[in-house]
Formats: structure tokens, C-alpha cells, sequence
């Protein structure tokens, strides 16, 4: 699990800056930073989300759990299957997605 990520997480929850659920996640993308999802999503649901981010130049990380993981990472007692960020620094940006590119490196190994 990547610590940044969780604190990245955390610290855009306190501050508001981050948009939850897919729906939502799906009509704001123009606003978005990063979008993280959860592998509880549905395929053509990740497929949209993948394409509308793609139109924007929005990274995407794939999030190793589920909706109910992803919930409380972000310390909530409910299931949420994406995020994104609404206001994040490049930097961050950077780390996350290096961070979770470790991960999947080392899972698939």
C-alpha cells in the first residue's frame, strides 16, 4: 500500500479537495488532477473512466483493493470504488503514480 497515497488521501479529504463516487468522479474529470479506482469497479465503467481521462491527460492509478479498502483508506466507514483529486500538487502526482507502478511490478512478479 502506498503511504503516499493514503496520506495524499487523508490530507485532500480534511482540505475538500477530492471528488468521490464514479458518477461523480465521471461528470467532474475536466476538474480532476489524479483519479484513483478500486478494483471493485465495474469494466465499462473503468473503460469510461479510462477513455475521458485519457482526453484530458488525467494519470489514473489502479487502486490494489477494494471499494470497502479504498473507503477506509480514506477513513470513512463506507465502500467508494473512485476518487479523484481536485487540487494536488505534481510532486505528489509523481510519487503516487511511481509508488504504485512498485506495486504492480512486484505483484505480477
Amino acid at each position: 500500500m502506498s503511504k503516499i497515497l493514503e496520506k495524499s488521501l487523508r490530507d485532500a479529504r480534511k482540505e475538500d479537495k477530492l471528488t468521490m463516487g464514479t458518477k461523480q468522479v465521471l461528470s467532474s474529470i475536466k476538474n480532476s488532477k489524479l483519479i484513483v479506482l478500486s478494483q471493485s469497479i465495474k469494466k465499462e465503467m473503468v473503460e469510461q473512466i479510462e477513455l475521458d481521462a485519457k482526453k484530458e491527460k488525467i494519470p489514473l492509478v489502479n487502486f490494489q483493493g477494494t471499494s470497502v479498502a479504498l473507503g477506509r483508506l480514506c477513513g470513512l466507514q463506507f465502500r467508494i470504488s473512485t476518487i479523484s483529486f481536485t487540487s494536488i500538487d505534481d510532486a505528489s502526482i509523481k510519487s503516487i503514480l511511481k509508488d504504485t507502478e512498485v506495486e504492480d511490478k512486484n505483484e505480477s512478479s
